[in-house]
């Protein structure tokens, strides 16, 4: 499967961990060069687990994108932490984010990576003079010990090469765990349904965002003629469906046409877009649902 690796040759798993809107998905995003997980300032974007692969001839670095830590209010929220302590669990090396502009450490998501080998890595260091982050370093270094520092902006890429030079040092000689030109173990269908739901989560406000789920019903593609995808939107409540539909159903028209401009720019090609909602009540707490919708296994 693997031809000419040399003996030299590096691989492993980086999890990203940190506190809601630290930079997780932005970061892995910009280490790619390639948008795979879903990105508003609103918090609790991530719900899954995103893989994004990043090879090159000596080296893979396959980075897992976690849900911010959070202490778990229902059972969505419990699916979405166990899927933070499995990456955690799988990492070789962990990425340990800390927004550069907060004073304050996050130490619940610091008692959650408990000893296992990390960076801090500071973010949003675009947005203030490099020597004010000082404080918050030496506070968390005081916490616990880390292989290395490294303030970055995703913004700039300032530092990101420092970054993938030193992960690329620091995982265990192997071969690569997938073919060289993947970028991700997920199907098309999931970023699809991420998609729709990051338009969701920028154009609708409060609860709503966080009682959708978005599975793709149909997606064909067909030759000569535009991808046809049937997606549902399930809700936990009727007025929240009313609100995603709207007046003569022009908030779902305004949602569909900014989720297909994504998921045509992701796909680079031409789609149908079709979009439905469906009541689901208490959807987050019912074991059922969180395993059709890939929250457990």
């Amino acid at each position: 499967m693997f031809d000419d690796i040399p003996d030299s040759h590096r691989s492993g798993y980086v999890s990203l961990v940190g506190k809601p809107n630290v930079g997780k998905s932005t970061l892995m995003n910009a280490l790619l060069g390639q948008k795979l997980s879903i990105v508003t300032r609103k918090p609790q974007t991530t719900r899954h687990r995103i893989v994004g692969i990043h090879s090159g001839p000596e080296h893979q670095i396959i980075f897992q994108d976690t849900p911010g830590i959070i202490k778990p209010e229902y059972g969505l929220q419990n699916a979405m932490m166990d899927q933070v302590t499995t990456a955690i669990r799988d990492a070789d090396l962990l990425l340990f984010l800390a927004d550069a502009t907060r004073d304050t450490p996050d130490t619940l998501s610091l008692a959650h990576i408990e000893d296992r080998p990390a960076l801090l890595v500071l973010t949003k260091m675009d947005l203030i003079p490099q020597e004010q982050a000082l404080p918050l370093v030496e506070t968390y270094t005081e916490l616990r010990g880390f292989e290395e520092v490294i303030p970055t902006s995703s913004v700039t890429g300032f530092n990101l090469d420092v970054l993938l030079d030193t992960l690329r040092g620091m995982l265990p000689q192997g071969p690569p765990f997938y073919p060289k030109d993947q970028i991700s173990e997920h199907p098309q269908r999931f970023f699809v349904a991420e998609l729709i739901r990051e338009q969701i989560l920028e154009y609708f406000h409060e609860e709503v965002p966080y009682s959708t789920q978005v599975n793709i019903v149909e997606y064909t593609e067909r030759s000569g003629s535009k991808d046809f995808i049937d997606a549902e939107i399930v809700v936990t409540r009727k007025s929240h469906k009313g609100i995603l539909i709207g007046k003569g159903g022009e908030a779902l028209k305004r949602l569909g046409k900014a989720a297909r401009h994504t998921i045509e720019t992701f796909l680079d090609t031409s789609v149908y877009l079709q979009l439905h909602v469906k009541v689901r009540k208490d959807w987050r707490d019912r074991e059922q649902f969180l395993r059709s919708y890939g929250y457990r296994e």
